[in-house]
């Protein structure tokens, strides 16, 4: 079985390729590179004959095309999107551009290829669209969870981008018989994050003695889940999902986003300690634009039906997080230098 996956070098997406291809799985990687890829990641598996790489932007849509009629997948992954609030905020239009437009281009091209292919090829053929627990917009303290059944209520343009994505894949689910699957994942943290998400971002401040900016009071609240648990998580629901069906994925471990800084401080504290106390660089600034209280989902849908539960306890996960980032600086050192020079200019 060959899977196309598209933004494969990213960190969610390389995760899953090296999933798919311990799991004896041929994989097309399809990534445009952009600043936020990890390339790295994906050494150990570079010259396996079970994976092919091509460089190309989901939005190209002659490019696409050449791609499945080279490679003639047996599913779609597709995790090529724009994903950081901020940036969406300072500048919507790419998110526009690669998540929504992109999306509807490899959707069209994956129809094509799904018209040609075989009774019994197109009755194993699924198209898993990785969409985001931000689509459903913010909860209360006390609400319960997000579902599956949770409506639509995007609140930043990343989150709109993402729900649009969503709907032009179930326009081609129910409109054109494309068997189509969504994933709606939790905060995701691990190794070869980019630093500009809250976890990565922080141990970077941290460990170069820099002021560490939590948004307004700190006391949002997002579900933590390791990138590892989400990989497995989406070739559970490519391989054994039912087609029209949503799943959501998470880990049911909540907590503020202040209670997560202080956590990698004390972290740090006993790795580091000539640097102790790292609580110390905790500052508060302005908060984020329509930043969104808490987000939760409930995965007893995939737990039950899908035989899929996470192994990773945060407190675990959370550590074995500082320390690839500590063993492993030289990576993210030039990356969070290029984003702190990038934020610093789009504030300007």
């Amino acid at each position: 079985m060959k899977i196309m996956v598209t933004g494969g070098a990213g960190f969610i997406g390389g995760a899953l390729v090296r999933h798919l291809i311990r799991h004896g799985l041929d994989v097309v990687n399809v990534d445009k590179l952009t600043y936020a890829a990890a390339p790295e990641a994906l050494a150990s598996i570079t010259g396996s004959p079970q994976y092919a790489f091509v460089q190309a932007d989901i939005g190209d849509p002659i490019v696409i095309k050449s791609i499945f009629a080279a490679h003639q997948p047996d599913a779609v992954v597709n995790l090529a999107a724009e994903t950081h609030v901020d940036r969406s905020i300072a500048g919507p239009g790419v998110f526009v551009a690669t998540n929504i437009s992109g999306t509807a281009t490899l959707l069209q091209a994956a129809y094509s290829h799904f018209q040609r292919l075989s009774l019994e090829s197109k009755s194993n053929f699924r198209f898993l669209q990785v969409s985001t627990d931000e689509v459903f917009g913010s909860l209360g303290p006390n609400d319960p969870p997000f579902t599956e059944d949770s409506l639509y209520a995007p609140r930043s343009p990343y989150a709109a981008s993402k729900a649009a994505a969503d709907h032009l894949v179930r326009a081609w689910g129910h409109t054109y018989g494309l068997p189509v699957l969504i994933s709606h994942g939790s905060n995701t943290y691990g190794p070869w994050q980019f630093p500009e998400k809250l976890i990565p971002l922080m141990l970077a401040k941290a460990c170069e003695g820099e002021p560490m900016p939590i948004y307004g009071d700190g006391l949002q609240v997002r579900d933590w889940l390791y990138v590892d648990d989400h990989a497995a998580a989406l070739a559970n629901i490519l391989l054994h999902g039912i087609p029209g069906e949503s799943y959501v994925i998470g880990s049911r471990s909540e907590s503020t986003n202040r209670a997560i800084v202080q956590k990698i401080c004390d972290l740090l504290d006993t790795r580091q300690p000539t640097g102790a106390p790292h609580d110390r660089l905790m500052v508060s600034v302005a908060d984020r634009p329509g930043h969104d209280q808490r987000y939760a989902v409930n995965p007893a849908k995939l737990e039950a039906h899908r035989s899929w539960t996470p192994t990773w306890r945060f407190a675990d996960g959370l550590a074995a997080t500082v320390d690839w980032y500590l063993a492993h600086r030289d990576w993210w050192s030039s990356r969070a230098h290029h984003h702190y020079t990038a934020a610093r200019q789009a504030a300007q």
